[in-house]
């Protein structure tokens, strides 16, 4: 008999078999809240897409002719542990490659992460607020989560509440998501120094930063250090991401790791964005420069601006009568969500209620994004 038939849908049936599956949740799961994704367009609506941090530019050329050559070979299980690839992000590194591992985007490294090192009998740490996929990493391996608030407004890090935590496995997020802010390779250094457990230092926009920890993995055997390739390489729907350890961390992780993880289209393109470094110095210094023209143009209009190492601006706006706060955020928000403009705005949480993250687009979306803004203000005014 059909499914359909069995159970025909909507019916008391259809029911009952839900709730038959639903008492075998393991109790991670019951407790268990998932990922909230950054808002999409309406199926076949535009839109101005600056809420995901995407890359405004297309991949490399380059991946064109790799991908194409791939096709034939895709009846062929793609190559485990990598090889090419992983070749390919340790020379670029000056690492060997036993100290990377790769994934299906870098929150498959996070993931692993916690499948290693975290359980119901340990504690995963993370700033707050911070990437709010470290709780859901750490919900669904019944780990206990510790969160440390931030020094200041300015999202400070002060590493002595990091290192007496009492976490096992920690999360710092440099740049800072939301806010952009870079942490200091003396920051870090002091944390790993006396810190009892493996940090994982998630550097997913550290391409448009100044500073890194890559110095740090010769000092320390307890470092994790992930990276992704859906910012600056323009391949956020591929989903490829990378970790830099010890050899013995990566050996671990690599226990745990789903063993076709990086399908072989994912591979080849991923290998043929790194070794172009001329595209991708040409698309990240455009979006630097973007980003610096956006925060010139919020300042004229007297915003709080957070200082950015990352593809967007966390900023407080100001409207025209020159009030700010979570209503005026949530106004801009709504605003230009109505005029088919998308940015992210975190009400959750008391240090980024007031504020927006806006992504950097491409010079032609930026220049409409500035267009809506002053609207807006206008709009104010008239109130």
């Amino acid at each position: 008999m059909p499914m359909g038939e069995l159970f025909p849908c909507g019916s008391e049936r259809t029911i009952e078999f839900m709730d038959y599956g639903a008492q075998y949740r393991s109790r991670n799961i019951c407790s268990h809240k998932a990922y909230v994704p950054g808002e999409q367009p309406v199926s076949g609506g535009e839109a101005i897409k600056l809420n995901t941090n995407e890359n405004p530019y297309p991949p490399s050329p380059e991946i064109k002719t790799a991908v194409l050559g791939e096709l034939e070979s895709l009846r062929l299980y793609p190559n485990p542990p990598a090889y090419e690839l992983r070749d390919c992000i340790s020379k670029l590194h000056g690492l060997s490659a036993q100290q990377v591992i790769v994934g299906n985007g870098s929150d498959d490294i996070l993931n692993l992460c916690t499948r290693c090192f975290s359980d119901d009998n340990l504690k995963v740490g993370m700033l707050d607020p911070s990437y709010s996929l470290y709780e859901v990493v750490a919900s669904l391996q019944g780990s206990t989560l510790i969160r440390i608030p931030f020094a200041d407004d300015a999202f400070s890090v002060d590493p002595e509440s990091v290192i007496s935590s009492g976490a096992n496995l920690f999360f710092i997020t440099s740049p800072h998501a939301p806010s952009g802010r870079e942490y200091s390779v003396d920051c870090f250094r002091q944390i790993l120094k006396e810190f009892e457990g493996i940090v994982v230092i998630d550097e997913a926009y550290v391409d448009f930063a100044e500073q890194n920890a890559l110095c740090l993995l010769d000092e320390f055997s307890n470092l994790v250090i992930t990276r992704t390739m859906s910012k600056s390489y323009s391949l956020a729907g591929l989903r490829v991401g990378y970790g830099l350890s010890s050899p013995e961390v990566v050996s671990v992780l690599d226990q745990a790791r789903d063993v076709y993880n990086v399908d072989r289209l994912a591979q080849v393109a991923a290998s043929a964005c790194l070794k172009d470094r001329v595209y991708f110095e040409k698309t990240r210094n455009e979006i630097i420069k973007e980003r610096e023209r956006l925060v010139s143009k919020l300042k004229e209009w007297k915003w709080g601006i957070c200082p950015s190492g990352a593809n967007f601006v966390f900023a407080r706006p100001v409207n025209a009568n020159g009030a700010t706060g979570p209503a005026v955020a949530k106004d801009l928000f709504e605003f230009l969500a109505s005029k088919r403009i998308l940015i992210r705005y975190f009400p959750q949480h008391e240090r980024t209620a007031s504020h927006v993250r806006i992504s950097i687009g491409n010079r032609q979306d930026m220049d409409i994004l500035y267009e809506r803004l002053m609207e807006w203000i206008h709009q104010e005014q008239q109130k």
